[in-house]
């Protein structure tokens, strides 16, 4: 008997990647609170979140895999959100311009019937181009990057914006580590290739 995916989110972003291993899944928004707890670092957070974001859902879907991610950016030890506005991602970008910026990205995933969950966080770089303050009111116009952590799509027009990019997989800059949680999948018995 096939068991239900639930995927504790509501980016469209994170839908689309989890939809690329064309397993049947939902997706349920885990509404948690998502501030920093004092002292805590970058991936601390996101594996935190993460965990919190799977077991928001756990009581009202008791026998279902629920797959929980959250990315933190960090630049220069200051913890990049996503902007909400046209200023708040030019004035990010502008501080990012020429620097690294590191993602960590967190993904757990919890079988609601056993209470077996994994965790992992996988980090991801991105080094920037300097940027003229030209280049980066032109990039935000036209994609208008404000639900981005770090202000920009590196699925998009974003990778204009860098000089080089370090990682194992690419799909955690974007918010899901696929790589990983294919892994996570395998050990709880499902595999994209034979399911």
């Amino acid at each position: 008997m096939a068991r239900t995916l639930i995927l504790a989110s509501s980016s469209p972003y994170r839908r689309a990647l989890l939809e690329q291993l064309r397993l049947p899944f939902t997706c349920v928004s885990p509404h948690i609170d998502e501030a920093a707890l004092p002292g805590e670092r970058p991936p601390e957070l996101a594996r935190r979140l993460a965990q919190e974001k799977v077991c928001a859902l756990a009581a009202r879907h008791p026998d279902a895999l629920i797959i929980g991610s959250d990315q933190v950016a960090e630049c220069g030890g200051r913890a990049l959100g996503k902007p909400g506005s046209r200023e708040r991602a030019v004035a990010q970008l502008q501080s990012c311009s020429g620097r690294a910026v590191h993602f960590y990205t967190g993904v757990s995933l919890l079988d609601t019937a056993s209470g077996k969950q994994r965790t992992e966080v996988e980090s991801f770089a991105v080094h920037f181009r300097q940027l003229s303050d030209g280049q980066i009111r032109r990039y935000v116009e036209l994609e208008k990057p404000y639900d981005c952590a770090g202000s920009f799509k590196a699925e998009g027009l974003g990778v204009v914006l860098f000089e080089k990019m370090e990682g194992s997989d690419f799909s955690s800059l974007i918010g899901l580590p696929l790589i990983r949680l294919v892994e996570l999948l395998r050990e709880f018995g499902i595999d994209p290739l034979t399911t």
